[in-house]
């Protein structure tokens, strides 16, 4: 049985995605095009790892990244077959996991060096890995900074062979700070430097799904799309890319009540009704990852018009108003998606709370049913 909460994921949305990020930048560097590197980290944004996984690999994707080494080990035993990366940090008793499931590690601090370099040379095999360097975000990498003090002793690990070196932007979807051409700058430096030292790495990477938006000289070798896989662009930001939304949430109505003047909805009793009105029940609430700031700002879809969600959300429930409308039980509800001429978005629903994107997605819960559109 299906819950009546359900995130519809459209496959083929993906790999068109996908195919136009590819297009793009090869049509605006057609010499030597960078690579895609796609980001199915944290579950794909959402919207299911293994079968967006298997969606790519369909489209030509080669390189996918994900967050840890037990993201990775899960898309290999679904059957993934392309190299994936692993951006995050690495403890040592992750480690057996690299070779056991074919990963590819960044490496973004002497200690994971030395730890990676160690296990590679108990089972006698060498290793590729990505080097990260911090340019300004300082969380992980190696600083640029102090790239001569740090990095001969990854660079000498007879087991490990360096095959990338990159970074991650702090302020690429911000046009106003100055940090993203500083960071651009640092890392063009960290570059040399990693070339004096006798490095020669196959390839460089550094942008995101906004990078690869804002500035082309960032593109390198690779970029590495997350957001706009999904076929969201990240905000402030703007784009000409033909882009398709691949997820929908939707749910229905399961029950319907008129309210008095001066009666109140939900906990605390934050709505209280100024008329006669009539509200809906929608089973889906903050377990299901609707953020607790959509009581009283946000709204949904029903039967084409906005109902907007009033009293405060609950766990497994939500209230909306749909005084005027002609609902019943088992009416369809759009939370994310279109219906009708209109559409409510990742975007508008993290700006009416003040958040980001990537968090409405990604906090979409697990008991709320993925359905594939477009095969895997």
């Amino acid at each position: 049985m299906i819950r009546p909460t359900t995130a519809r994921v459209d496959l083929d949305a993906v790999r068109r995605n996908y195919a136009a990020i590819a297009a793009h930048v090869t049509r605006e560097r057609s010499a030597h095009p960078p690579a895609v590197i796609a980001v199915v980290k944290a579950n794909a944004y959402g919207h299911g790892a293994v079968h967006v996984a298997r969606a790519l690999e369909r489209a030509g994707a080669t390189t996918l990244a994900c967050a840890d080494i037990e993201e990775g080990a899960a898309l290999r035993v679904a059957g993934v077959e392309a190299d994936i990366l692993v951006f995050g940090a690495l403890s040592v008793s992750d480690l057996d996991g690299l070779f056991e499931y074919r990963l590819t590690p960044t490496i973004s601090t002497p200690g994971a060096a030395r730890a990676v370099q160690a296990a590679a040379a108990r089972r006698r095999v060498k290793l590729r890995y990505h080097l990260k360097i911090d340019t300004g975000m300082h969380r992980l990498g190696f600083r640029d900074d102090n790239l001569p003090y740090t990095l001969p002793g990854l660079l000498g690990s007879p087991n490990l062979e360096l095959e990338a070196v990159y970074t991650h932007f702090a302020t690429a979807d911000d046009p106003e700070s100055d940090l993203f051409d500083e960071q651009r700058e640092r890392f063009t430096r960290a570059l040399e430097v990693v070339a004096q030292l006798g490095a020669k790495p196959v390839y460089r990477h550094a942008a995101n799904s906004a990078a690869l938006l804002r500035d082309s000289r960032v593109w390198l070798d690779a970029v590495r799309p997350g957001l706009l896989l999904y076929g969201l662009v990240p905000p402030p930001l703007a784009s000409t890319l033909p882009l398709t939304p691949a997820l929908t949430l939707t749910s229905c109505i399961v029950a319907v009540k008129g309210m008095r003047p001066g009666e109140r909805v939900g906990y605390g009793g934050r709505f209280v009704a100024e008329r006669a009105c009539r509200i809906a029940v929608v089973p889906a609430g903050y377990a299901d990852g609707l953020d607790w700031r959509l009581g009283g700002r946000g709204a949904v879809l029903v039967r084409g018009r906005r109902a907007p969600i009033v009293g405060a959300v609950s766990m497994d429930l939500v209230t909306i108003d749909v005084t005027g409308l002609d609902v019943a039980p088992g009416d369809p509800v759009v939370i994310l998606g279109s219906q009708g001429e209109d559409r409510i978005d990742v975007r508008e629903m993290a700006a009416t709370i003040g958040t980001i994107p990537w968090e409405i997605v990604c906090r979409i819960g697990s008991r709320i049913e993925r359905v594939y559109d477009g095969g895997t």
